[in-house]
């Protein structure tokens, strides 16, 4: 048997923990062998977690490449900002990556990783965890297979979440565009990737967008509302109250996301929690934070053939991230609320019902994503193991293209007109 496929996880957040868990799970595939995060709480808990030699522990990752190549693969989920940087370097030494999405947050940077990873024929896979979604994966089957037809007509809604927009992109890491990125890119690549994926070969030829920053604006501030939740006389009737969303969690005993992001450096119990919400960016009053990106959003695309698709992101939402989809045949009509796909045949006219279990395991936090989150990482440590590139859904090329799309779309919104797509490359 083969050893396992050794790893450094760079940036040990969320996203790294639950990658590296991996290795709990099956650590005859995969072993982390360092870590590197400048915040001492999330280093020595990964360390902790898969008994990393204390030399192979970094603040910086910039100091792993003072070493001789001592890993197979790494694993980038560091801040959006800082992906482009560490991803080129460590593909030029040699090693496989796995990179948080976005790639980067301009098409420069985009550009630069592959061609590194290119240069150094190395494994590349983008974390478009959806692409590794069983449900996702059955709908792109379906269409392969002819069951509607020639596609015509794609509609994909993105329904956020009320408290989740409030605790990501009003409150959180990807509030403010300038820190981070825009709200299309942090939240919705995942969805234009997927639009990309289910049109195939055709390439996208315009695009055009629309939307704006809603309701999470000072002007819409409450009467007698105080700059935080903690302080604040009329908290009870905000439905994005910090209270509702983090304490109250805390004491009915959920210390999971999101309580568990805001707790970076402690453990999150009622005590670390409020202190969090009276002196840190999550118990800030939504009217009253520096975020300015775009709360709803729309994207058309116009793709060879006569293919169209719409987009939706929308933050007002029950439900939170369960993706609706429509796809509109030549022969038929599929429909997929996240868990369950549709079918209806227009010569039969029946409907045939599919759906996918989630057959990851539940126990060690790899999940999320209906699986998705175990299925990615488990393709690329298959893929590194193997040498074979073909198991990555979501390598370089593909992905490079899929948020090309994605920076033209937000062009679009920002300049009020159509822009044409035909020679990104």
């Amino acid at each position: 048997m083969s050893p396992p496929v050794s790893v450094i996880v760079v940036g040990a957040g969320s996203r790294g923990e639950i990658y590296s868990k991996y290795a709990s799970i099956h650590p005859e595939r995969m072993k982390v062998v360092a870590v590197a995060d400048p915040r001492k709480f999330a280093r020595t808990k990964l360390q902790q977690q898969h008994n990393i030699k204390e030399e192979n522990t970094f603040e910086d990752w910039n100091h792993v490449l003072e070493r001789e190549k001592f890993a197979d693969a790494v694993l980038i989920c560091t801040p959006d900002r800082l992906h482009k940087e560490p991803a080129v370097a460590f593909a030029l030494r040699g090693y496989h990556i796995l990179l948080e999405k976005p790639m980067a947050t301009n098409a420069e940077d985009c550009r630069a990783i592959v061609a590194a990873c290119t240069k150094s024929g190395v494994i590349l896979s983008v974390g478009h965890v959806l692409r590794y979604d069983p449900i996702i994966h059955k709908i792109k089957a379906l269409i392969d297979s002819g069951a509607v037809g020639d596609v015509v007509h794609i509609q994909h809604l993105e329904p956020v979440g009320f408290y989740h927009f409030a605790h990501s992109f009003v409150r959180g890491n990807w509030r403010n565009e300038e820190e981070s990125s825009f709200s299309l890119l942090a939240k919705s690549c995942h969805d234009i990737d997927l639009i990309h994926h289910w049109a195939g070969s055709r390439r996208c030829l315009k695009v055009s967008s629309f939307g704006s920053l809603s309701h999470f604006q000072k002007e819409n501030k409450p009467e007698g509302a105080a700059a935080r939740c903690l302080d604040c006389s009329v908290e009870s009737t905000c439905p994005y109250s910090a209270r509702k969303i983090y304490l109250e969690r805390v004491e009915q005993g959920h210390t999971g996301w999101p309580v568990s992001v805001i707790c970076q450096n402690s453990h999150p119990d009622i005590e670390s929690v409020a202190k969090v919400l009276r002196t840190g960016p999550y118990g800030r009053c939504v009217f009253e934070c520096d975020n300015d990106v775009c709360s709803n959003q729309i994207v058309n695309m116009e793709f060879e053939g006569g293919l169209t698709a719409a987009f939706s992101m929308v933050a007002f939402t029950e439900k939170m991230c369960s993706r609706q989809t429509t796809i509109y045949g030549s022969r038929g009509e599929l429909t997929c609320d996240s868990h369950e796909i549709r079918v209806f045949d227009f010569l039969t006219e029946k409907t045939t019902k599919h759906t996918s279990g989630n057959d990851a395991p539940q126990h060690f936090g790899l999940s999320g994503h209906s699986g998705a989150d175990y299925h990615l990482i488990d393709a690329f440590v298959a893929a590194v193991a193997k040498k074979d590139s073909s198991l990555i859904r979501s390598g370089p090329e593909d992905t490079l293209m899929s948020h090309l799309l994605v920076f033209e779309a937000e062009r679009s919104r920002l300049e009020g007109r159509v822009v044409s797509c035909v020679d990104l490359s």
